[in-house]
């Protein structure tokens, strides 16, 4: 049995406590604050990021960071990517150097173009960092459908150790030495995953989403080789595989998001009828940017910032799409 730190009560945190508590750990889950933890606790269930899934009594609810660290193996941080630095920030006072910190979260921070990995590094450079990253929604976790994912560290035994740790019936873990590229999937593939959402809300067909999911994932290997990651890592579970299941799920919160946009919604209004975190717009920024830097060509990113920052319409950028000129596909 192993002490388990969430920090993080919101769909993909409990998930993931659950399959660990499922295991025999001793879990606890840190939550952002006394509405979130007394709403768990009233309900024992996350009304709006996992509903109609029960949390056992066992599982403990806190705000208390001390309390929620202390004495822990493993430490999953659960919290969007936005929040990566400043939650590392708050978790560094209380922090062993001995407790393995699990990245879930799939993003790039905005003001320093930095993999989440780095920034957790950089604020606690004594710890070993595990990413774990692949095609997983929350909501198919905690109902133990099967789901496979990939995990990656600097630090290889610490990856054995997390895959290990979360192996189970429904639950099956690969590891890959690839951090870069095991980032780079996860962050950039709801980028297209908000392209693939505004194709489904303007009645575009099947061909349309294949073309947009077969050329985004040669735009994610660009960017990510070019970064150091490898090729093969992109035809993976972090790669296309994450990319498929977020552009096509009714599930996923970027899909959803490009569905509104591509019905009409300003971006504003999307992110308020979605009323959860929508990875996929700040990772945008982030993805332009990380194109100009390293001068990628990058054309369907570049359609959705325009669409979210530069107020060019939907029809508009897919018209660019479609008229850009004459080339080899290879």
């Amino acid at each position: 049995m192993k002490n388990i730190a969430v920090i993080g009560a919101g769909g993909w945190g409990l998930a993931l406590a659950l399959l660990l508590n499922e295991k025999g750990n001793n879990v606890t889950i840190w939550c952002y604050d006394e509405v979130e933890k007394n709403m768990i606790l009233q309900h024992r269930e996350n009304k709006r990021c996992l509903p109609g899934i029960k949390l056992p009594i066992e599982m403990a609810f806190l705000t208390n960071m001390d309390e929620v660290l202390r004495d822990k193996d493993v430490a999953i941080l659960a919290v969007p990517s936005k929040a990566i630095r400043t939650t590392a920030e708050l978790m560094k006072p209380y922090l062993s150097k001995d407790t393995i910190i699990v990245n879930v979260s799939k993003g790039i921070e905005n003001e320093t173009l930095m993999r989440l990995s780095e920034v957790i590094n950089e604020v606690l450079p004594e710890n070993k960092v595990v990413v774990l990253s692949g095609p997983s929604h929350a909501e198919e976790v905690a109902r133990h459908v099967p789901t496979t994912v990939a995990v990656s560290s600097l630090d290889e035994a610490s990856s054995e150790f997390i895959q290990e740790l979360f192996m189970s019936h429904y639950f099956r873990v690969y590891t890959n030495d690839d951090l870069i590229g095991i980032e780079m999937g996860g962050a950039l593939k709801n980028v297209i995953a908000l392209a693939a959402g505004v194709i489904e809300g303007m009645n575009y067909g099947d061909n349309t989403k294949a073309a947009l999911i077969t050329r985004g994932i040669a735009e994610i290997t660009r960017l990510g080789v070019a970064m150091g990651g490898k090729a093969s890592t992109f035809a993976g579970l972090a790669g296309i595989g994450d990319l498929i299941v977020t552009c096509t799920s009714g599930h996923s919160r970027n899909r959803r998001a490009g569905e509104l946009l591509g019905q009409g919604y300003t971006i504003d209004e999307a992110l308020k009828k979605v009323n959860m975190v929508v990875e996929g717009v700040p990772t945008a920024k982030a993805a332009h940017a990380l194109m100009l830097k390293y001068a990628i060509e990058m054309p369907i990113i570049e359609a959705v910032y325009q669409a979210l920052f530069e107020n060019k319409s939907t029809a508009e950028a897919i018209t660019m799409l479609m008229q850009r000129d004459k080339k080899s596909e290879l």
